[in-house]
């Protein structure tokens, strides 16, 4: 299959994975909304290079990972702990916030915003068999070869949806930064909820 055909399938999949709302959509159009573009653009760079590493990894272990479903079961148990965590991070942080806040401080740069887009990526483990699962899928018919071009174009079109993505987050939430729901506080409670619910459904699969 053609690299460029390649690149914009890996980007649309990746493109449909990260939409619906989740921690790090929610978190890039929080940050745009509290401290401008700049800052949540270097987010959501953060995460994306976080996402292009998830994605080779990806292709390196899709057959094993196929073949042994008792790790991706381990991973998910990880990741419920993860969720649960960060949840009742952000449920604390959103009831300081009930109170009128003054001007922080310090703002925190772009550097730090960039390496919390790191950070927060590498937590959401998610990508890694969602994105096993789908190149195991285009394996199997031909679609993909483990060749080096066909692996950067493919890692190359992840990255590249998953920071569009982000941007349609930020230019959304930003077309209605006036309204109560785009509050730092509701933005809290609403990444809270989200992660609650993410744990929530990954702990019913376990079971």
């Amino acid at each position: 299959m053609d690299i460029t055909l390649i690149f914009f399938l890996s980007l649309l999949i990746s493109f449909l994975g990260v939409m619906p709302p989740g921690m790090l959509n929610m978190s890039a159009a929080r940050i745009s909304l509290k401290e401008g573009h700049n800052r949540s653009f270097m987010f959501s760079i953060g995460v994306c290079i976080v996402v292009g590493l998830q994605t080779y990894v990806a292709t390196i272990f899709a057959k094993y990972l196929n073949q042994h479903p008792d790790v991706t079961s381990i991973l998910k148990r990880v990741a419920v702990v993860i969720f649960l965590l960060i949840s009742f991070y952000f449920f604390m942080t959103a009831k300081k916030q009930a109170s009128p806040v003054s001007v922080e401080a310090q703002i925190k740069s772009k550097k730090s915003r960039f390496f919390q887009g790191v950070f927060m990526s590498a937590l959401n483990i998610f990508p890694i068999p969602f994105q096993a699962y789908v190149v195991t899928s285009l394996l199997s018919v031909g679609w993909l070869q483990l060749d080096p071009s066909s692996i950067g174009a493919y890692i190359a079109g992840a990255a590249m949806g998953s920071f569009i993505a982000l941007y349609i987050y930020i230019l959304f939430f930003d077309s209605i930064k006036n309204n109560k729901i785009t509050s730092p506080k509701n933005m809290n409670y609403c990444i809270a909820f989200i992660t609650l619910a993410v744990a929530t459904v990954t702990f019913v699969n376990l079971i």
